[in-house]
């Protein structure tokens, strides 16, 4: 199979991305038409935030105080997942890697999980989104600091190790949340459960703009290491004898995943899929290229949990489905299909 022209691929998603995000702004339970949309954003924007009077007010909150927090953090958080399972597949050599691997899914998972039974316990007025996600991250990034740990020894990081001591901690941190719920009364499970399947309901400037910030930082190193990834293909004797430090590199992309993954994790809950089938699909477009693949699947992932949290707020409106199902809803058909066609394509 031919491969697509990598700048008409990222153009076109960049495109698609501005339109969806306009779309997910204009649909909900109230449907705004997009010149409304357009005039009050341009009015925010070089009005200094007053309305003129032929706009309404309610559409001006509905639009500045709800949808684009919720847009902007759906759009970010996709990127930074699929850039993370992008780059955690070329570190693993594994096209169906993703960072669950290491365990920082579960970890965030876990660390929610307790603080919402702490919670119960002495009384739930003062949990809030800021000390649960904080729970949700310091999970993430104690499960991924074992993990490394567990893989370390005198002869550097094994990443076959790295793997395997992911699927235990992966493990250890399910049974764990697994007894919480055992103990747990109807209200707590259904909010560990809810927890589990992600949302963007609590999505704030403040959200987007700590977001933002991991996800700049990811978007600026993490391409910085494409051409170590692309080496690393080869194997990881090769990549030494091309002059990449494994261990250093090892160290320094594990330490962004878990960054990137565990803010997601703490400020939209367990969103799957997202960082396996992005960077898949991309690379059976494009090929295995680091330097295009990364940048595309961070496109790819954002325009994916956009379109995702559209439909879980629209389809049941004005009821909301955890935008987790809706992602391996939309996505597992899709890649199920490319997966079938792909020897037609003679891909392998």
């Amino acid at each position: 199979m031919k491969r697509i022209n990598t700048n008409k691929v990222f153009l076109t998603l960049a495109v698609l991305l501005l339109v969806s995000m306009l779309i997910a702004i204009a649909s909900g339970a109230v449907n705004i038409s997009f010149v409304e949309v357009i005039k009050i954003i341009l009015s925010s924007v070089f009005s200094n935030g007053e309305m003129s009077q032929n706009l309404s007010a309610p559409y001006e909150s509905i639009i500045l105080d709800i949808r684009i927090p919720r847009v902007f953090l759906a759009a970010i958080i996709g990127g930074v997942l699929a850039l993370s399972g992008a780059t955690m597949q070329g570190l693993f050599r594994n096209p169906l890697a993703d960072p669950s691997l290491i365990g920082v899914t579960a970890g965030a998972s876990l660390g929610a999980s307790i603080m919402i039974v702490i919670s119960a316990s002495y009384g739930s007025a003062w949990l809030g989104l800021p000390i649960l996600s904080l729970g949700a991250f310091l999970g993430g990034v104690l499960a991924v600091a074992l993990v490394y740990r567990l893989a370390s020894s005198t002869y550097g990081t094994s990443v076959a190790t790295m793997l395997l001591a992911g699927i235990g901690i992966t493990a250890l941190a399910s049974s764990v949340s697994g007894l919480l719920e055992f103990y747990a009364d109807n209200e707590m499970l259904r909010r560990i459960s809810l927890w589990r399947m992600g949302g963007l309901d609590g999505a704030t400037y403040s959200t987007v703009f700590i977001a933002a910030i991991i996800g700049l930082f990811m978007l600026i190193l993490l391409p910085r290491y494409s051409v170590a990834l692309n080496a690393l293909l080869l194997g990881e004797s090769e990549a030494k004898h091309l002059g990449i430090n494994t261990e250093s590199l090892k160290k320094q992309i594990i330490v962004l995943v878990a960054a990137g993954v565990g803010v997601s994790v703490a400020l939209a809950g367990t969103i799957a899929f997202i960082g396996l089938v992005v960077p898949h699909i991309l690379r059976l477009l494009i090929g295995p290229d680091h330097r295009y693949l990364l940048p595309t699947s961070a496109l790819a992932g954002a325009i994916l949990l956009v379109v995702a949290d559209n439909i879980a707020r629209v389809i049941v409106a004005p009821t909301e489905l955890p935008v987790g199902l809706v992602t391996a809803l939309v996505g597992v058909p899709f890649f199920i299909s490319l997966l079938t066609r792909r020897h037609v394509y003679g891909l392998s």
